[in-house]
């Protein structure tokens, strides 16, 4: 996978709020992503599939619940670095539809 696939893998609100959510915690079930981002546990499962698909998750079953986290350290540094970074760098377009 080149940087462009990779971006293009994380680049949607609810994969990098997922990411992110795994990276704190270094794994979670399904239910908990629910819980935490209160968000369908559908469109949730379509998410990960998405990045599982991509490599940047993985998955291991306990009983009845799948538990993901997230391939390698140095994605789970990326997803960190991004999030602190983001931080810090000002918002400089006022316009919602340009970013």
């Amino acid at each position: 996978m080149n940087g462009v696939d990779l971006l293009k893998c994380i680049c949607d609100k609810t994969r990098f709020e997922i990411l992110e959510l795994l990276q704190k915690n270094k794994e979670l079930c399904v239910n908990d992503l629910v819980e935490r981002l209160e968000i369908d546990q559908p469109l949730i499962s379509h998410h990960l599939k998405t990045l599982r698909q991509c490599g940047i998750v993985k998955s291991r079953d306990i009983g009845k619940k799948s538990m993901y986290a997230i391939t390698s350290d140095q994605l789970s540094e990326l997803i960190s670095n991004v999030t602190e970074t983001s931080k810090k760098i000002p918002v400089l377009c006022s316009d919602d539809k340009c970013c």
